[in-house]
């Protein structure tokens, strides 16, 4: 399998899949990464994302000071594993410069294109909504207007334009605790003008993402298409349970799905995954990929309360895909 417009990352972290396990996945032996009050005021850093950047790491992280409210935080890695945040939360600006700040920001994603990072999350636009800003230092971030009305959330840029436009998916929802919930597709020329929306996926029948589903990390080309991480929730009496799986899109119409798996990938099994600040939570984020060797990090949150991480290789989560695929 031939992976596309990926880096060649040497210093992926990685530890190889433990002898007899046949899981598609497997957890880091370090976890929780991020455990709680990891620096400073901060209380709770979860649902965050990492990419490559000159020989090291660096990322937009969810994280929570005592009041509460959730804001984005850079944050700097050698090795993928331990991060040493910024002290005050990113200052979004307009294009004329003028601060364009919302009351909380969360669930960040993070993707180059074309040299520059573009970061997705939700934000506050009389109620949660998609935000999208632009960086080429993690130090200036220009916020582009907001690219849908309220409500709508989990929003995640392909890593390159198809068709000579960007695409995102997105998850409608409403003005709360979402119950219900599809991915959707739409395109735009320039991050402003957005349209040309389809239906991408919708709920399982599986019990696992039977109440809702939303896309995790940004999508991972590959010859066979693109490999994109999902989460999908299930309603239960004591609450939400939020698991992850995997499906294959077609590159040049990403709305068309060519496989997908009907068993989960992760589910929450461990302490740090199910009991927390939200209990039942494994929510992917962010996903390195060193081209090289197909070797994969992903970063999800567990339980609202760490950034937890799981490995694989590429072809070994496609092989999984095809072979459990509906």
């Amino acid at each position: 399998m031939r992976i596309i417009n990926e880096k060649d990352i040497p210093n992926i972290p990685f530890e190889e899949c433990p002898k007899g396990c046949l899981d598609p996945v497997w957890r880091y032996s370090g976890n929780p990464l991020i455990k709680r009050n990891p620096a400073g005021s901060l209380s709770r850093v979860f649902n965050s994302a990492l990419v490559p950047y000159k020989g090291a790491f660096i990322g937009v992280f969810r994280a929570e000071d005592r009041t509460g409210v959730p804001h984005l935080y850079v944050g700097r890695s050698a090795d993928g594993l331990s991060i040493e945040f910024e002290d005050r939360p990113i200052v979004f600006v307009d294009e004329e410069g003028n601060a364009a700040e919302s009351h909380y920001q969360y669930d960040p994603r993070l993707v180059e294109i074309e040299g520059a990072y573009y970061v997705t999350w939700c934000d506050d636009f009389f109620g949660p909504a998609l935000a999208i800003a632009k960086t080429t230092d993690f130090r200036k971030f220009v916020k582009y207007p907001h690219p849908f009305l309220p409500y709508n959330r989990n929003g995640v840029l392909f890593p390159r334009k198809i068709g000579g436009e960007y695409v995102m998916l997105s998850r409608p929802s409403d003005s709360g605790h979402t119950a219900f919930g599809d991915i959707f597709l739409s395109k735009s020329p320039d991050l402003i003008h957005w349209g040309e929306n389809e239906h991408v996926m919708e709920r399982g029948w599986e019990w696992w993402n039977l109440t809702k589903i939303g896309a995790g990390s940004n999508p991972i080309e590959t010859d066979e298409g693109w490999l994109l991480l999902f989460h999908g929730v299930t309603n239960t009496c004591n609450g939400f349970v939020y698991s992850f799986s995997g499906a294959l899109l077609d590159r040049e119409r990403p709305g068309k799905v060519l496989f997908r798996c009907r068993d989960y990938l992760l589910t929450p099994e461990k302490d740090y995954e199910t009991s927390g600040f939200v209990p039942n939570v494994c929510f992917p984020t962010s996903a390195l990929v060193d081209a090289r060797t197909g070797r994969m990090a992903i970063y999800y949150g567990s339980a609202d309360t760490y950034t937890s991480l799981c490995f694989s290789y590429v072809d070994r989560l496609v092989g999984f895909i095809k072979e459990r695929s509906r």
